[in-house]
């Protein structure tokens, strides 16, 4: 583990069993710190963060209040695209899932917690849970689904039906990677790619054209804008989730 980098174990109010979390975690080696109805801050500790820890209240998602605080603190945290475990009552799952549909990507341990559990989420978190996120820019939501299936198991995929709906996202979600069509209506890949290329916190994101014409005119016209690369909408599963990795390795 590198020096310097903490699991933070976030509570709504101190507890008995957040205190036995705090231990376990604590004799497994991890540098924790607590951090207890302070939560205007979060977004800040996340280059010393290996991993967020939310121990949520029993029926939070019958409180309001206490839902607001966890979609502030969540934003925060998906900001910054640091690995984040909800510990929370299984009845709840779903009910927060459906109020935001973000928290479907998140880790979950079901309380109450089994500390043996609680040791192979965290390092599953910790090792293997922050999935690289990708957008999907298409209007066609039939490729968008397919592409979506092909690609949740080893991805974060969240897609958007047009141009100016993935600058609105983007402007408030980063992502790691854009899946943008090269051929849409009123705003085409093309003048998205451009906007995206203007403004400050998407111009560096990797774009990859989505096209379904593979003449070689057709694809020296997509690849004159210099994208990162371009798939052709006949693609395989394999070979999109081989030219994913290398745009995102590189």
């Amino acid at each position: 583990m590198e020096m310097g980098l903490n699991i933070y174990l976030i509570l709504y109010k101190p507890s008995v069993v957040a205190k036995a979390i705090e231990r376990k975690l604590t004799e497994c080696g991890y540098n924790v710190v607590t951090i207890a109805g302070e939560f205007g801050s979060i977004k800040a500790l996340a280059d010393s963060a290996l991993l967020f820890i939310i121990y949520l209240p029993g029926d939070i998602a019958d409180d309001s209040e206490e839902m607001q605080i966890l979609d502030n603190i969540h934003e925060q945290i998906w900001q910054t695209s640091t690995n984040l475990l909800l510990i929370g009552e299984k009845k709840d799952r779903s009910r927060l899932i459906q109020h935001n549909n973000r928290l479907e990507h998140v880790a979950w341990l079901d309380r109450p917690v089994k500390m043996d559990e609680l040791e192979k989420t965290v390092l599953n978190c910790i090792y293997t849970g922050g999935k690289k996120k990708i957008l999907i820019v298409d209007d066609n939501p039939s490729f968008a689904k397919m592409a979506t299936e092909w690609m949740k198991e080893d991805y974060q995929v969240y897609s958007v039906n047009s141009g100016m709906d993935a600058i609105t996202f983007l402007l408030k979600t980063p992502v790691d990677l854009i899946l943008l069509d090269y051929e849409m209506p009123v705003v085409d890949g093309p003048q998205v790619f451009q906007m995206l290329r203007q403004e400050p916190l998407t111009r560096r994101i990797p774009v990859v054209f989505l096209t379904g014409v593979g003449t070689r005119e057709g694809v020296e016209r997509v690849m004159a804008l210099k994208p990162d690369g371009y798939i052709l909408k006949s693609t395989t599963r394999e070979s999109l989730l081989e030219t994913l990795r290398g745009v995102l390795a590189k």
